[in-house]
């Protein structure tokens, strides 16, 4: 409706190319000049003009076949959008027994109720009383196949079109003024409306209508999830000598071991193993545990492949910090005197920028590179305590371990570092609540000298009482804490005698030859059975007499040793051995920091290990005391 309203302004220059014979022309001229509407004949004309069919449609091109909107299937592109306080104009439509004339342009549009579903039934009120069926089928059969006609005898009826769409059209005459033929008369004459109507016809095709989307819709779903769902699996056939045969064919493929045990394991789930059955059972399963070799070796080569990418992903961290080190290196000789005079304030401020930077990078990945170096050797110190036989035995006779004694320890420092800060605590509650009460007592009996007064020596007493409790935890605490201190003595001196012990022995099969090694070999095997409890009995000097033989084995320990004495030396108060081996892992790659603590082990006049720290800050320190060994001797 409005997009026919929106084309009537250009009906006067489109209206020229339209000439078909009007009966009564003074009469229509003068009806229309009355109205301000150019009178137009058409007999069996369009509820619209042509060029309403597509907006700005200039017939006289004949570019285009004009095209009613109000046909079925046609849908254009839709016109713009019409302001709603622009008056919709209708025009005259001339029909073979009656002709219908607008409104009132100026007058509000009919009223309409709301639309039902699936209405299409219209009620059309207001026809003159000499309306006949035909008449009113002749003025609605332009908006669609009508299916039946319903008059009343009071001037109205009921319209059922075909089709949705078709009400629309018919709503379109409401306003109408309906004059039969050219009589003047009452009876002849009458205003239409039109209006949406409640059939119970209409609303059950709608019902059945949705209720066949709905199952549509529910069959589409149902296909779709359908798809989506994963496949059954195949069902598993009952056991016969012919398919126990065949399956044990495919137990022995390995691209149909899989499926062949599923079914294995149905059968025997199902109770199919009897005597009769129970060898070829047998030999299915023996044919089963057949393939635990190949997965064994599968799971190695997947090992093996492992263990490539991460020693080639460290390669390519080293690459990564080697370059940092040369980025950082850049930037320390750019801030030297000699070339940092040379630059620009914002220069110099854009340089700091970079260098700290790039320093905090170069840091953080160094401590992830330290991190899998740290990994690596707690896993080759896991495979060594699995391999060494003297470690197994030590820990299975009761002698304790030096790593669980060290985290024994750790522990009770940390449990007594606890108990001290209770203890503070506690005495300064005791102080803060001493004070104000005895403020308070003294105010009390100032005021009030015949109340009865409450002292706070019940509280005084629980706190000295719990106190005391914590400082009785504290005195077992510390002398738990020499005790393992004193077991952690005595397991790292045995530790020292072991390896200086394993050193000599391997200085006299090198001196020997072939002929010391079957000497030595029952002296070695009878140690490594008994452990090393009889290195508990043995004295101190021998003990130190013991270590001080392993000396330097060759050229690159006596380099090294040089290097780690200048580089301790350097820090007096002890370095760890990460920071240690990272400084010299920059002058030789192939150093391992086992190695390094090997060495600084087996001399233990020249290196000694200190504990710093408190708490989670405790760590190991390796200190140089060459200088205090040669002034002690």
């Amino acid at each position: 409706m409005a997009s026919a309203a929106d084309g009537v302004g250009s009906l006067g220059a489109e209206q020229n190319h339209l000439s078909v014979p009007v009966s009564d022309h003074g009469a229509w001229a003068t009806a229309m000049n009355n109205l301000g509407i150019m009178p137009v004949g058409i007999s069996g004309q369009q509820l619209v003009s042509e060029s309403l069919c597509i907006q700005r449609f200039e017939p006289s091109l004949g570019l285009i076949t004009p095209i009613n909107p109000m046909m079925a299937g046609i849908s254009l592109v839709p016109p713009p959008p019409v302001p709603p306080d622009m008056p919709i104009i209708k025009e005259i439509i001339h029909c073979k027994s009656c002709t219908l004339f607008p409104q009132n342009p100026n007058l509000p549009p009919p009223s309409t109720r709301e639309r039902p579903p699936g209405c299409k039934t219209v009620f059309v009120g207001g026809l003159p009383e000499n309306a006949t069926e035909e008449i009113i089928r002749e003025v609605f059969d332009q908006c669609g196949e009508i299916i039946a006609i319903r008059k009343s005898k009071k001037n109205f009826c009921h319209i059922r079109f075909i089709e949705e769409f078709m009400v629309d059209k018919a709503l379109y005459l409401s306003g109408y003024r309906m004059r039969i033929g050219s009589s003047t008369d009452k009876k002849d004459s009458g205003r239409i409306h039109v209006d949406f109507a409640q059939a119970r016809d209409d609303l059950y095709e709608w019902e059945c209508k949705q209720r066949l989307l709905a199952r549509e819709e529910r069959h589409r779903r149902k296909i779709h999830e359908d798809l989506l769902r994963p496949p059954s699996p195949p069902p598993i056939v009952h056991y016969t000598e012919h398919e126990a045969t065949l399956l044990a064919e495919k137990l022995k493929d390995d691209n149909k071991f899989s499926d062949a045990t599923a079914v294995l394991f149905t059968w025997i789930d199902r109770g199919e193993v009897n005597r009769r059955t129970a060898n070829q059972f047998y030999s299915m399963i023996q044919s089963a545990n057949s393939h635990v070799r190949r997965l064994m070796g599968e799971k190695a080569q997947h090992e093996e492949e492992m263990e490539r990418a991460k020693e080639a992903f460290k390669n390519a961290l080293m690459a990564i910090l080697t370059q940092f080190e040369q980025i950082t290196s850049v930037f320390t000789a750019a801030t030297r005197q000699k070339a940092w005079d040379h630059f620009s304030k914002a220069q110099r401020k854009n340089i700091d920028i970079w260098k700290k930077q790039c320093e905090e990078l170069r840091n953080a990945h160094s401590e992830e590179i330290m991190g899998i170096r740290r990994e690596e050797e707690m896993e080759m110190s896991d495979d060594d305590l699995d391999e060494n036989p003297c470690k197994r035995l030590r820990t299975e006779n009761g002698v304790c371990d030096p790593a669980s004694l060290k985290e024994e320890n750790d522990s009770l420092r940390w449990q007594l570092d606890a108990y001290r800060n209770e203890v503070e605590l506690l005495r300064k509650e005791t102080r803060g609540a001493g004070r104000p009460e005895d403020d308070h007592m003294q105010t009390h009996t100032l005021t009030n000298s015949h109340a009865p007064t409450h002292s706070p020596e019940a509280q005084i007493q629980l706190l000295q009482q719990s106190m005391h409790n914590m400082q009785q935890q504290l005195l077992s605490l510390q002398e738990k804490l020499k005790s393992k201190e004193t077991e952690l003595e005595q397991a790292r001196e045995e530790h020292h005698y072991l390896e200086g012990e394993v050193l000599t022995l391997r200085d006299k099969l090198l001196n020997n030859g072939v002929e010391a090694v079957d000497g030595t070999n029952g002296e070695l095997h009878e140690k490594g059975l008994n452990g090393c409890v009889p290195a508990l009995f043995l004295s101190r000097e021998r003990r130190s007499e013991v270590i001080t033989r392993g000396g330097v084995a060759s050229e690159k320990e006596a380099l090294l040793l040089g290097i780690i004495s200048t580089f301790l030396h350097v820090h007096p108060f002890g370095a760890n051995l990460e920071y240690l081996w990272s400084y010299i892992q920059r002058l030789d790659s192939k150093v391992s920091a086992g190695d390094l603590e090997r060495l600084m082990v087996r001399l233990p006049s020249m290196f000694r290990q200190e504990l710093s720290g408190v708490g989670a800050t405790l760590e190991k320190r390796w200190k140089f005391c060459g200088f205090d060994s040669l002034g002690s001797a």
